[in-house]
């Protein structure tokens, strides 16, 4: 396939939705948070705990992720449990763990 014929089959609401997920992973906090949820759903406690970030900015970051569909929340008692709920995420991230 040449630039041009690329160009010009490009799906524009993929292009969009490809868009979105990668300014989410755009940040290193961000990338952190999806590549350690790709192995499995995790609480915010836990997060933090891993992270060594405070939990308000690990709240803020996964907010921005929850916006952009990368990940969806579920309330489990008195924990929120986050899972990547976006189709192409983890591809995103094998793809950029490659050498």
């Amino acid at each position: 396939m040449t630039f041009v014929e690329a160009a010009l089959h490009a799906d524009p609401g993929e292009l969009e939705d490809t868009a979105r997920l990668l300014a989410a992973l755009g940040q290193p906090i961000r990338l952190r948070i999806v590549r350690g949820l790709i192995h499995g759903d995790c609480c915010v406690g836990t997060m933090v705990d891993c992270l060594g970030l405070p939990q308000p900015l690990v709240s803020r970051h996964l907010a921005v992720l929850r916006e952009a569909g990368v990940v969806s929340v579920e309330q489990e008692g008195r924990n929120r449990r986050y899972r990547v709920t976006h189709p192409r995420a983890e591809a995103v991230i094998r793809a950029l763990e490659r050498p």
